[in-house]
Formats: structure tokens, C-alpha cells, sequence
């Protein structure tokens, strides 16, 4: 492996390493459009069983946003242990990582006033490429495998959206 090709994958991996990171600050900013939807390949999708199925760039910021507006009222995202696999050409890969998260919930099927804090754990499934403007998703899958109510609810401030 020539010199070039290693210093192409270590940037690689740093570059999918922060996306994976601005993807959490994205989500802990209420899902910010202006955050999460330059982080996707035009093309892009995104899932997650109980909350959406999204297909394109716009449709993925504009979807995760509604999340964030209808039920997921306040997060605080743990990605932990990104595991990065590059393609021979370090042009596309995958990366999976686990997520623990703090939030705050609209319970009561979203009836006004009905909000509860939770935990929940699980895992991304993702797939990257690089692109013109850089280290995009291409795909996202969130399978939450674990959700509980926190009691008491938290204390702490929860103030400006973030």
C-alpha cells in the first residue's frame, strides 16, 4: 500500500469520524435542517422503525426537523465506537456505531402536555461515499433496541433548543 493510499484512508476514516459527530450535534440541536442535511448524499435515506422511513437530502432534514418538532422534544446523543470500513479505493465504505441517548419524549401519542424522559439504546447502520462536497452518508438505519422511562424525570437545564 503505497504512502498516498494509507494517508487517503486515515483521512478518510477522520473525516467519516467527524460526520458521524456532527450527525449527534445535529440531532442535539432539535434535528437543525441547516445541520443535518449536509451531512447526506443528495440521494441518501434514512430509517428507523417507529419513527420514519425519509429518501433525499431535503427529505431527510425536513423529516428528522418533524421528529424533533412531534416527539423527540429535547436529546443529548452518545455515539460510541464507530467502526469505519473502507472500500479498497477509500471512496465509500460503512460505519456503524452504538448510540445511548438521554431525551425527552411526547408521550400520550403527542396529546398536548405529555412529555416523559428516556433512555434509549441501540445502534447506526450506516453507508458512506465521498462526494464532491465531501464524506456523505448514503444511508442511515437507527434500530434502537432498548427504551426506557427515566424516574425521576432528569434536572438539568434544557434551554435554547440544545
Amino acid at each position: 500500500m503505497s504512502l498516498e493510499h494509507r494517508l487517503a484512508v486515515l483521512e478518510a476514516r477522520a473525516a467519516i469520524t467527524d460526520l458521524v459527530a456532527r450527525y449527534a450535534l445535529g440531532a442535539d440541536r432539535r434535528n437543525d435542517p441547516a445541520i443535518m442535511g449536509p451531512l447526506f448524499a443528495a440521494d441518501a435515506s434514512w430509517s428507523c422503525d417507529g419513527f420514519a422511513t425519509l429518501g433525499g437530502r431535503e427529505a431527510i432534514a425536513a423529516g428528522l426537523a418533524a421528529i424533533a418538532v412531534d416527539t423527540v422534544l429535547w436529546s443529548i446523543h452518545f455515539m460510541v465506537a464507530p467502526v469505519i470500513t473502507l472500500a479498497d479505493d477509500a471512496r465509500s465504505g460503512t460505519c456503524q456505531w452504538y448510540l445511548w441517548e438521554l431525551c425527552t419524549m411526547r408521550a400520550d401519542g403527542g396529546q398536548a402536555g405529555g412529555a416523559q424522559d428516556q433512555w434509549l439504546g441501540g445502534w447506526y447502520d450506516g453507508a458512506v461515499t465521498l462526494t464532491e462536497e465531501g464524506w456523505r452518508f448514503q444511508t442511515v438505519v437507527l434500530d434502537i433496541r432498548a427504551q426506557g422511562e427515566i424516574a425521576p424525570p432528569l434536572f438539568f437545564k434544557k434551554a435554547g433548543g440544545r
